[in-house]
Formats: structure tokens, sequence, C-alpha cells
């Protein structure tokens, strides 16, 4: 007999225990069915408490929405405890104007033979338009404080993807120069969201703000980084609307996606292939194709091989390659709606996709026939200075820059204090150009988005109302 430690008997002891963690085992085994069992029949499906709810998620589209996390992400406010609020302030006279860093896409810098759309470029002036307009307006009224003028000092984003890897390097020396070099006090960013990711880490080492206008990845301020904020809708909302008005507006059932193979299609399709299955709808497939394509013979094999199932198509990417792949549909006799992201709201997916673009129902984010009076004045001074109306990014860019002027006018020459007052959109919403912008707890726009659908070969707007969606509105904590 062997005697254990505490004077009994080691191998009398051990069979014992080992029968009573076998008994003790299968009760703690059946107490957790029990309780998960409970836990997927007390489903949340009849709501959950908007207080606890992101991205103003539906009910139905809510991420294993019959178990009850036990922490719940992205809905604590961001908060910045470092100790910039304590650096003193310049003194303006050895100062010659307030800089403000742009970074966007302004012109190619690889060869002409790398793929990339046109589009990207004509977003980036599009931007400088705006946020241009916002400073030049202010410095009208005086500039900061009625001291010193505003200056918007431009870098480019070459954004071009050369040999599998995007251009970090050109894009991290533009940020850091505007940094370092060109001590601005805030940065207005760029559209590419892999270049962005670069960016606003560099733009956290420095504790410097960033106002995010043009990248629609949603992932992009979940990096939880509290010096960034974004004042345009995210792709999560766009696909919200789309799955919602597919699905319960039309009563589509089985919708194939065909999207461009870059980061753009592969992040802005994520959270409508995902709310399909938890609709109950998945996605039949998901095929890509590379950008600038026109054709698209390989991706309706695909869908010709479906025909008899397939009642719908989201079709993400750029406008160029969507208005050609738009008329290959409808050449090859697919009479289904087509659903697509806010790219394709311009005059060349009209022009190109032609007659085959009727009926095409894309996401906006924000409605550009509201007839807000701030809206209205604004299109009005807009369209005297540049000779066309603005459109999603010039707008966007021109609320963006505004905000931004607003909290250095508020906080002073501080970065953590211009920091705090961009916070403070999230309690008091910016009435601004595109709508109310209303920033969660992530500093991202949750406000009211719209749906575009060709008619009589234009655009006509519709909102949430309008359509009959319900998207769950951000309450404030």
């Amino acid at each position: 007999m062997q005697i254990g430690p505490f004077g009994g008997d080691r191998g009398h002891s051990h069979h014992t225990s080992r029968r009573l963690k076998g008994g003790a085992m299968r009760k703690v085994s059946l107490l957790w069915g029990g309780l998960l069992g409970v836990l997927a029949l007390t489903s949340l499906a009849w709501g959950i408490a908007d207080s606890l709810r992101y991205a103003n998620t539906p009910d139905d589209m809510v991420p294993y929405r019959k178990i009850e996390p036990y922490k719940r992400y992205f809905l604590v406010p961001l908060e910045y405890p470092g100790p910039g609020r304590e650096y003193p302030e310049p003194d303006p006279s050895t100062l010659e104007s307030v800089k403000i860093g742009y970074i966007g896409p302004l012109y190619r810098e690889v060869h002409p033979k790398v793929s990339v759309t046109p589009q990207y470029f004509e977003i980036g002036q599009n931007m400088l338009r705006g946020a241009q307009m916002a400073i030049d307006e202010a410095n009208a009224r005086g500039g900061w404080r009625g001291i010193l003028p505003y200056e918007l000092v431009l870098k480019n984003d070459p954004v071009e993807q050369v040999d599998d890897t995007w251009m970090w390097g050109p894009v991290g020396s533009n940020v850091v120069d505007l940094i370092w070099k060109d001590k601005v006090w805030a940065l207005f960013t760029t559209i590419s969201s892999e270049n962005s990711h670069i960016l606003i880490r560099i733009a956290l080492k420095a504790e410097l703000p960033i106002m995010g206008t043009a990248d629609t990845d949603p992932t992009f301020v979940e990096t939880k980084i509290p010096w960034l904020f974004r004042c345009i809708s995210d792709d999560r909302l766009q696909c919200y609307i789309l799955a919602k008005y597919a699905y319960e507006k039309l009563g589509l059932k089985h919708i194939a996606i065909i999207r461009v193979n870059d980061r753009y299609g592969r992040v802005g399709v994520k959270e409508f292939r995902e709310a399909s299955r938890r609709l109950g709808r998945p996605v039949l497939f998901e095929v890509r194709y590379p950008r600038m394509s026109t054709d698209f013979s390989a991706q309706l094999a695909r869908l010709e091989a479906a025909r008899n199932i397939v009642d719908g198509v989201l079709a993400w990417g750029n406008d160029y390659e969507t208005a050609h792949l738009v008329k290959k549909l409808r050449e090859r006799g697919f009479d289904i709606p087509i659903f697509c992201s806010d790219r394709v709201i311009t005059e060349r997916f009209l022009k190109i996709a032609g007659p085959a673009a009727e009926g095409v129902i894309a996401s906006c984010p924000w409605d550009p026939t509201s007839d807000d009076p701030v809206y209205l004045e604004f299109k009005k001074r807009y369209e005297e200075r540049y000779g066309v109306p603005p459109e999603t990014y010039a707008a966007h860019a021109y609320d963006g820059m505004n905000m931004l002027i607003q909290a250095i006018e508020k906080a002073g020459l501080n970065r953590a204090k211009i920091r705090d007052a961009l916070d403070e959109y999230r309690i008091h919403p910016y009435h601004g150009v595109t709508g109310m912008i209303i920033l969660n707890d992530i500093y991202t726009d949750v406000g009211p988005i719209s749906i575009a659908i060709v008619k009589n070969g234009k655009f006509e707007f519709y909102s949430e109302e309008e359509l009959g969606i319900h998207l769950c509105r951000y309450v404030k904590r």
C-alpha cells in the first residue's frame, strides 16, 4: 500500500478521486448542456437593447444572436489617456499658417499598364475640391481665430498594386513628411483601405487626429485608434440596406456575388454575405475578376450553371468594370435584380452600361437629392465654383474638413485637444451638407443612408423610410 503525502492510501485515494471526478464531470456536462440549451432557446430574436447594438445592425442580422456574449467590443467610447493635452501651444506669431495634411489619389506614379481604375484619381480630385472649398471658406471668415490662415498641404496616394504589393512605402513616406516636416495639426485621409491602414498606424504613433471621408472599409475604424474619425457611412451599413431590400422587399432567395478581386471587393461584400446567411438565405457562390476587366466569361459560366435558381446578383466593384459586367449580364439574358455599391453612381457607369443599367440598385451613403437648405446652399456654391454638382466624395470631404476646422477653432493648436473636440461629435451630431453625421463609439458615421435605382437612364434616390426599411439607429452612451 502506498502512503500519500498527507497520510492517506494514495492508490485508494487516486481511484476514488477518479470515480468522483467522472461523476462530477458528467454532472458538469449535463449542467452546461442544459445551460446552452436554455441560451439557445432564449433567442434574442425579439431584439437586443439599442445600448448593446453595434453599427445599426438589424435584429435579424446580429451575429450569434441566440447566444449572449460574455464581452462586447466596439461599444465603449474610445479614450486617449496620454499626456498630449499638457503640451504647450506654439506662439501663433511663429507660424505662417495652420496646416492640415491632405493625402489622396491625385495622380499616377507607376506605368500605365499597371491595372488601376481611373475612378480612384477622380475621387481624389473630388475630395480635394470639397476639402479646398471648406478651407477657402474658413479663410474668408478670417482663418483660425482671425489670426492665421488655414493651409492644405497636399501629398499623393498612388493606390496602385505592383507585383501583389501595394505602394505602402511612398504613402508611408508622405505621411511621415506631413507629420514631421510640414508639422500639420491633423490629417485628411485617402480612399484605399490598403494604404489608409498604414497611414493610421503612423499617425497613431505621432498622436495626430485623422479625418476619413472616403474609405468605406468597415475594418478601418475597428482598429480602435482613438485619433481616427470617419464622416461617411461604411460598407457594412450599405450591405445591410441592400440585403434588407433584396430579401425583405423583393423576396429574393438565391443571390450570387461577382466582385472585383481586391480589398475593396473582399471586405465590401463580407457583411452582405454574412447577413444573407443569418437571414437563412446564404449566397449561392462568390467569384472574382481582376480590376479593369471587360471579359467575364469564366464568372458568367458559373452563373449560367445556376441559371435555374439564381434570382439576383451582387456586382461589387468600381464603375468601369461593373458597367461592363452589367452589360454582359443583360446580353446573356439575366433579367434579374443587380445590386451594386455606391461606386457605380457615376455618369461613366450609366454611359458604358447604357440601357443595361436600367433597374440597377445601388447603395448610397447619403441622399444627393436632399432638400435640406444646408445642402442646397452648398450645392449652389459648389456648382458656381466648379461647374458641376457635388458628388459623394466631394460633399463628404467638405463636411469632414469643416468638422476638422471647427474642432481646431475650439481646441486650439494642441493635437490631443483637437482629438477631444472631434470626440464631441459623438455626443452632438454634426449637421453637414450630407445630412446629420452621427458618430458612434468608434467614431464612424452611422447616420441615415439611401438606395439609388436607375430609372429612365438616371439614378433615383430613396430613403430608408421611403423604402420601408428599418436600420436601427445608434444610441448615445
